[in-house]
């Protein structure tokens, strides 16, 4: 992390009178390894380096990267943004935001440095070899397989990624931070008596060893066992329950109204709706980068801002959007440590981190057995066509479950759920105490949900 923070430094350091200068570093280490009929289907292990350069010259920016960390790459890149920003349109929110402290030189006390979270890296994270991590490939396929009904496995995969990220301004910002997980990833093919499903199941973990293999592949068998037979249903208004992938791939779409980019655009339903009621005092929906149980948990943002507890939606009222130094100058108000990158080639956006309903204190079957006769919906299809965060429409296909007297009964597929965001926010009668955070929808925080007011129809 040192060496990473000191490339950046002396990017900064070559600032002009007058001119922002911003350095984001990335150091990073994928590994996939997809097992399939007992073996190895592919391995793959790619490191990727690389600083952003973004420029601030009288109110216009400048970015421009390299892949390519000797000083003469670096230096062609700083002359890049700065000619980018040369053509830039000005912006009196084109600004840079403010560190704690004076930039720290390399070498001298660290005291400027912005706060990490040593907790994000598990230094055992190291002590596995690539054959046992493709030994828990392997262990996860077959485990997948010995369930119940289940014909094959569709996809079984080990990854995991070792990441560092720094960033150094002009302003005083100065930071780095290291990063590693875990996941095993599993795709059963459940056939029974002519019809064929398939589901997945998950884990994840700081280190290899804390996988549970088993647990996830146990996870894919079930749902897709479960949803054999299905068929079509009767146009029905009833109770739809919401499982934590459901949930957590939808909150991943309702996200993009909530991004204060897009209210200032116009292309959000919540403009202008801060303060007005959206659902029960049971409903607080919150972005909080500092969980570290979430998939995106990081000491600070995009722009170097230190991350934090955002509530969005407290007891039921819109209380605000998502910000990044750019939306918050608009605004007049303070970042909410949102910014985000796709990695070092493209400047900061805003975006949630970790978002998620605040759970509730009941368990998935204490809601199967209050909503009497509804359906359980399992998977959905076509959700970023189907749900729209501008107009507030929802139509999407699903599959699952119908519910009576508190279980499971007949399995559906070919079915649609519609309504419409605010209908559905408003029509949240619980929230689960199931959180689990998913990779769908960007590492959105999933719970069972309880929703009143929807219709599900064959489709």
């Amino acid at each position: 992390m040192t060496e990473l923070l000191e490339i950046l430094d002396r990017v900064v350091a070559q600032a002009q009178p007058g001119e922002g200068v911003e350095a984001f570093g990335v150091d990073e280490t994928d590994t996939t390894i997809n097992a399939y009929a007992g073996q190895v289907e592919s391995l793959s292990s790619a490191r990727t380096r690389g600083v952003g350069i973004r420029v601030v010259d009288a109110h216009r920016v400048g970015y421009a990267y390299s892949a390519d960390l000797t000083e003469p790459a670096l230096a062609d890149a700083l002359a890049e943004a700065r000619a980018n920003a040369a053509v830039g349109t000005p912006d009196d929110a084109n600004v840079l935001p403010e560190g704690k402290g004076s930039r720290t030189p390399a070498g001298s006390d660290q005291s400027g440095l912005l706060g990490g979270m040593p907790e994000l890296y598990d230094p055992r994270f190291t002590e596995a070899t690539i054959e046992q991590k493709v030994q828990i490939a392997l262990r996860l396929e077959d485990a997948a397989r010995a369930g119940d009904q289940i014909r094959g496995v569709e996809a079984a995969r080990y990854g995991d990624a070792d990441r560092t990220a720094a960033i150094a301004s002009t302003t005083g910002v100065r930071g780095s931070y290291r990063r590693a997980d875990a996941y095993v990833f599993a795709e059963a093919l459940a056939e029974a008596e002519g019809s064929t499903t398939s589901a997945y199941g998950l884990a994840v973990a700081r280190t290899p060893a804390g996988l549970d293999v088993e647990a996830a592949a146990g996870e894919a068998a079930e749902r897709a066992a479960r949803l054999l037979g299905g068929r079509k249903p009767p146009s029905a208004r009833l109770p739809i329950i919401l499982d934590p992938f459901t949930t957590a791939a939808l909150l991943g779409v309702f996200a993009g109204g909530l991004v204060a980019e897009a209210v200032q655009k116009g292309r959000s339903l919540f403009a202008d709706k801060v303060g007005d009621r959206l659902g029960g005092d049971h409903l607080t929906l919150v972005d909080d980068g500092r969980l570290l149980d979430g998939l995106a948990a990081a000491p600070w943002d995009g722009e170097g801002v230190p991350t934090g507890r955002t509530p969005l939606i407290e007891a039921g009222v819109l209380t605000g959007f998502l910000h990044n130094t750019h939306s918050a100058a608009r605004e007049g108000v303070a970042s909410t440590g949102n910014a985000s990158r796709a990695g070092f080639k493209s400047p900061p956006g805003v975006g949630p981190t970790n978002l998620f309903l605040q759970p509730g204190p009941d368990r998935p079957e204490t809601l199967l057995t209050r909503a009497g006769i509804a359906f359980y919906c399992q998977q959905i299809m076509g959700v970023h066509s189907g749900a729209n965060p501008i107009t507030g429409d929802v139509s999407v296909g699903a599959a699952g479950l119908m519910v009576r007297d508190g279980a499971f009964a007949e399995p559906v597929r070919e079915a649609s759920i519609a309504g419409s965001i605010p209908l559905m926010l408003a029509g949240i009668a619980a929230v689960g105490a199931d959180l689990r955070f998913l990779p769908m929808g960007g590492g959105m925080g999933g719970t069972t949900l309880l929703v009143e007011g929807m219709t599900l129809s064959g489709a």
